[in-house]
C-alpha cells in the first residue's frame, strides 16, 4: 500500500519535470520570462492564504463588515505581492562562462555571469543546482559525520543579497562517475518582497562538463614513474629544438637576434644566446597494459595517478590508453599536458 503513494508521487515528479523541460530549451544563455518563471505561495504564504479563508468565512458568518474589510485588504496585499514578486525576477539574464574539469568525488564548478538592466537592484536571489538523489546525500553526510570527518556541503546554494548590472558566480555540482556529466537544471528563486509569493525558474545549460577517474597510487610507479625531483636522470642527451632551455652561450656575430638574452644585455652584463633542446631518452611512458590492476576503471584511476605526478614534476612523458596504438600517443611535459591526459582518461569507453 506504501508504494502505490511513493510511485504516484513519483509519476507526477517525473511528469513535472518533462513539463519544465519543454517550457525551457537547453541554451548557455537564458532570459527569464513569461514562459520561464513560475510563482506560487511560500511556506508563509500558505499560513497567509489560510488566514484570507478564516477572516472570508467569519465576515460572511456573523455579518461583520470590518472582519470583511480586512479581508479584502488582505486580497490586495497578495495580489500586489504577486505582482511585485514576479517583476523582480522577470528579466534577469544568466549566461554560462566557464564549467572546469574535476575528479571524481570532486566538484565541478560553474562558472556564471548575471546581468541586470532593471534600474531597480534585484535582492534576496537564490541560486543552485538541483540535487540529483536527496536520499543518497543524506546517507553519505551521516557516514562522514560517524566517521568524524568535517564534511561540507557542496550543493549549498548562493544568496545574491543585491544584485545591479552585472555579477560572476560559481557554482558546485557533485560528481558521483567517471565520464561525461550533464549539469543539472539550476533553480533561481525568490520570495522578495514581503515573502507571501515565492517566484521561481529553471535554466537548463546545454554545455556539459568531464570527470576524470580519482588518482590512485600504487607499487608500480616506483618503477616506471619519476617519484621525486632527486630520481630524475642527470647528464642526459639533448637535440636541437624549441622546448626546453638548455644553455646560455656568449653571442657570436651572425646569430638570431631572437634568441638573444636581452635580460642580460639590460642588466649590463653583455649578450648571450639561449639554446633550447628537447630531451631524448628521458621521457616516461604510461602504459594501460602495464597497469597492475585488474579493473578498467581502477586501472585508469593509477594511469590517472601517474600523469598528475609526473606533471607536478615537469617530467616528458607520454600516455597510452588500450584502444590506441603507440604512433597515436604524444610526448609532453607539464601541468597543461597532464590536463589533456586527464581529459583523455575522462572520456575513455
Amino acid at each position: 500500500m506504501r508504494l502505490l503513494p511513493q510511485t504516484l508521487t513519483s509519476a507526477v515528479s517525473s511528469a513535472l519535470s518533462r513539463w519544465f523541460a519543454a517550457r525551457a530549451p537547453k541554451a548557455d544563455s537564458a532570459t527569464l520570462n513569461l514562459r520561464n518563471i513560475y510563482i506560487f505561495f511560500s511556506r508563509e504564504g500558505m499560513l497567509f492564504a489560510v488566514l484570507l479563508v478564516i477572516t472570508f468565512i467569519a465576515g460572511i458568518n456573523y455579518g461583520n463588515n470590518l472582519v470583511l474589510g480586512l479581508c479584502f485588504y488582505l486580497v490586495s496585499v497578495w495580489l500586489i505581492s504577486f505582482h511585485v514578486t514576479f517583476a523582480h525576477i522577470s528579466g534577469l539574464q544568466v549566461r554560462l562562462l566557464d564549467v572546469t574539469m574535476a575528479e571524481n568525488g570532486e566538484p565541478v564548478w560553474v562558472t556564471l555571469q548575471l546581468h541586470s538592466e532593471s534600474r531597480q537592484p534585484r535582492r534576496q536571489l537564490l541560486f543552485g543546482f538541483e540535487q540529483f538523489d536527496k536520499k543518497a546525500d543524506k546517507k553519505t553526510s551521516k557516514k562522514a559525520t560517524n566517521k568524524g570527518s568535517h564534511s561540507t556541503d557542496n550543493q549549498s546554494p548562493i544568496l545574491v543579497t543585491e544584485l545591479q548590472g552585472e555579477r560572476v558566480i560559481r557554482l558546485p555540482v557533485p560528481t558521483r562517475s567517471r565520464g561525461k556529466l550533464e549539469l543539472p537544471r539550476l533553480t533561481i528563486k525568490t520570495v522578495y518582497p514581503l515573502g507571501i509569493m515565492r517566484a521561481w525558474s529553471y535554466v537548463y545549460f546545454a554545455r556539459s562538463a568531464w570527470v576524470y577517474p580519482k588518482p590512485e597510487s600504487f607499487d608500480w610507479q616506483a618503477q616506471h614513474a619519476v617519484a621525486s625531483l632527486e630520481d630524475l636522470p642527470v647528464g642526459g642527451q639533448y637535440r636541437q629544438g624549441q622546448d626546453d632551455f638548455d644553455r646560455l652561450d656568449n653571442y657570436i656575430e651572425g646569430e638570431s637576434l631572437a634568441r638573444v638574452s636581452w635580460g642580460h644585455v639590460a642588466r649590463g652584463q653583455g649578450m648571450f644566446t639561449k639554446h633550447f633542446g628537447d630531451p631524448v631518452g628521458h621521457e616516461q611512458i604510461l602504459d594501460y597494459a602495464d597497469m597492475p590492476a585488474a579493473h578498467h576503471e581502477q586501472k585508469l584511476a593509477q594511469l590517472a595517478h601517474g600523469a598528475v605526478t609526473l606533471g607536478q614534476l615537469d617530467v616528458p612523458f607520454k600516455m597510452r590508453l588500450s584502444n590506441e596504438s603507440s604512433a597515436v600517443s604524444t610526448i609532453g611535459a607539464g601541468d597543461a599536458f597532464a590536463q589533456a591526459c586527464l581529459l583523455r582518461l575522462a572520456k575513455a569507453p
